[in-house]
């Protein structure tokens, strides 16, 4: 029976374990050869130091950062959350770089895309100043002192900017999937920065586009120089082998072409909208491509160059009336091809993405939180739904994971709430959001919105009840290809960053010399769970150190006369397993341990202190090693 660290995963372990996986003869007495796998792949050793770089005052500890493990957890806030049983969607509050480590063992590799909009440099101090040594302690020191950027200090170099976003974009690599893609938003200040960072963190081949986005209208009497109106989208991909190509669902007016050319132009198949057959652009002549095509009243119609397609596809086409042949207002036959909206399968045609975004603006931003906060002016510039649907059309399928770790107003939730409400998607979120303190002159400390998180979430309450009411309002809850639509997830769990729940060696020096504080910790260290920490809590990190998803639903039940959660499926109400069971109840017998494995759990979990004497944890064993089944102890 092995016991449930409290950290998180060993990122770097794991990619020690890849490399000697591969270049075994690259590791002597545990420790990496660079110098050997340098050869081995053909990179030989030279005294040639002027080679291209990329470097900061700050680099080599931003990867001894993303490297150190986690020694947090999340804690569940049921009171904040939105059917907090049945939801898929997560708003984590806490400090993301450590959310982003105590994410990889449950989502390594299960996010198909990311979107951030990090803070901008614009020469203040940001609060994202990670300590080394101790980062839920000084996560939870600047969250007592209100978590408030000083604009007197740091911040003022593009060190402390590539310092804070690097280590991130590390561990946020992780969690994309192989075809999973990455959307960075940034202005002029750092774009340069984080193009390099990115070259570095995803593979420069795994680069994409930079979408260019026209966030305003016009103006600028107060600029000096040029009247800037825009900002950037870095895109890159995990794998951009594995991506794919990347469609957009066509827009209103693109569907409307199908349609106004003519009246009479649908068919069985739907509307459509043609193109001539004939090559409008001198080119060689192609012999293949010269040849008659009968018009209704039996004459031959012969091209004046040649025809875009051989005579096969061309009569193919004409059989199966993909041809129009009509006459033209100089009275000669026309022959077009027939483009459908719809395939034969009935899917609908989609479009490409263009690199420039226009006609969506800052305001409408600011309007949407206006319109959801009752005109209140609650948060500064945040990004318009509309961008972040686009971006969601292109980036993911329907049923998708999204995270965003700089959360900010919760635009990427509201956008996927949106979203699925119009094509009936099971896309869910995962929001990370520092809980930074709002201005106290501001129109939202002054509304009671302490911090950013409080915007986030009440935004996320409010426009998900009014995208579900006219989500019901709408009666017609079948997908487009006929199936019952999913019900509408507006819902979210609320987890708070917090020190685990599991007791660690208190290792701090005892300046006074008293005795009875080290026999204290030593009588302590029987004790593996924190007294002041809820069953929920302990639930939670218990998924997140085993790599289970967070929104799985999790069952009270009771097993004989113990109280136990089931994590996944319930046993009694389906007939699969259940995934996980866990007991928290004290005094465990192996009777107890019999009961629990009756119901064929793939695991069980219980605290090592929670056994009724030694005697009953080695019958335990073997009653688990009869059943073949694992036992974890906390």
């Amino acid at each position: 029976m092995d016991k449930i660290s409290g950290l998180s995963m060993d990122i770097e372990q794991i990619e020690r374990n890849k490399l000697q996986s591969l270049f075994p003869q690259c590791f002597k007495e545990g420790k990496l050869d660079i110098d050997m796998l340098l050869n081995l792949c053909g990179e030989y050793i030279d005294e040639d130091f002027e080679k291209y770089k990329f470097e900061w005052k700050g680099k080599a500890e931003c990867f001894r950062i993303a490297g150190k493990r986690s020694t947090g957890t999340l804690r569940p806030v049921p009171d904040e959350s939105v059917n907090f049983d049945t939801t898929k969607n997560l708003y984590i509050e806490g400090d993301n770089l450590e959310v982003l480590k105590l994410l990889q063992t449950a989502y390594f590799r299960k996010v198909k895309m990311i979107y951030i909009d990090p803070p901008y440099n614009t020469g203040n101090d940001f609060v994202y100043n990670d300590d080394f040594s101790d980062p839920i302690a000084h996560y939870k020191e600047i969250t007592s002192q209100a978590t408030k950027s000083n604009p007197e200090s740091m911040g003022r170099f593009h060190t402390d900017w590539l310092n804070m976003i690097y280590p991130r974009l590390r561990l946020a690599a992780n969690l994309l999937r192989d075809d999973g893609i990455i959307f960075v938003s940034i202005d002029d200040n750092e774009v340069h920065n984080l193009r390099k960072a990115c070259d570095e963190v995803f593979g420069e081949e795994n680069f994409i586009d930079t979408i260019i986005w026209k966030k305003r209208y016009g103006g600028g009497a107060k600029e000096k120089y040029l009247v800037s109106l825009h900002e950037y989208t870095l895109v890159y991909a995990k794998n951009i082998a594995s991506l794919g190509e990347l469609y957009i669902p066509l827009t209103k007016e693109s569907i409307e072409r199908y349609y106004t050319k003519r009246d009479d132009y649908y068919d069985i198949r739907g509307g459509y909208r043609t193109h001539p057959l004939e090559a409008t652009k001198s080119m060689d002549t192609r012999e293949n491509l010269v040849f008659p095509i009968p018009a209704p009243d039996g004459t031959m119609v012969m091209p004046k160059r040649q025809w875009l397609w051989s005579k096969e596809r061309a009569y193919e086409a004409l059989e199966s009336g993909e041809l129009e042949i009509y006459k033209g207002s100089d009275g000669q036959w026309q022959v077009h091809t027939k483009q459908y909206l719809r395939d034969k399968d009935g899917t609908e045609r989609s479009g490409k993405m263009f690199s420039i975004i226009e006609n969506i603006y800052t305001q409408h931003g600011t309007n949407e939180m206006l319109d959801v906060f009752g005109n209140a002016k609650i948060f500064p510039f945040p990004k318009p739904i509309n961008f972040l649907k686009q971006l969601i059309q292109v980036g993911t399928d329907s049923d998708s994971i999204i995270l965003d770790f700089f959360s900010g107003s919760a635009t990427t939730a509201h956008a996927v709430m949106q979203l699925n409400s119009e094509d009936y998607g099971n896309r869910r979120y995962i929001m990370v959001q520092l809980p930074e303190a709002t201005d106290e002159k501001s129109e939202a400390f002054n509304s009671g919105y302490k911090n950013i998180c409080e915007i986030g979430k009440e935004r996320i309450r409010r426009a998900g009840s009014k995208i579900l009411a006219g989500h019901e309002a709408d009666s017609s809850q079948l997908t487009i290809d006929g199936d019952e639509a999913m019900p509408l997830d507006v819902g979210f769990r609320v987890l708070k960053l917090d020190t685990s729940n599991l007791l660690a060696w208190d290792g701090t020096p005892i300046s006074d010399g008293n005795m009875q504080t080290l026999w204290d910790r030593f009588d302590a260290r029987e004790k593996t769970i924190k007294r002041d920490r809820s069953d929920l809590d302990i639930i939670f990190e218990v998924m997140l150190k085993m790599g289970i998803h967070l929104d799985y639903v999790v069952s009270e039940i009771t097993v004989g006369n113990r109280k136990c959660y089931s994590i996944g499926e319930h046993p009694f109400e389906t007939s699969k397993d259940c995934m996980i069971l866990v007991c928290l109840d004290f005094g465990i017998t192996p009777e107890d341990i019999t009961a629990f494995c009756d119901l064929t759990p793939a695991k069980i979990i219980a605290a090592e202190e929670a056994f009724e004497d030694s005697t009953a944890m080695s019958n335990a064993h073997y009653i688990l090693k009869d059943r073949d089944i694992e036992m974890k102890l906390l």
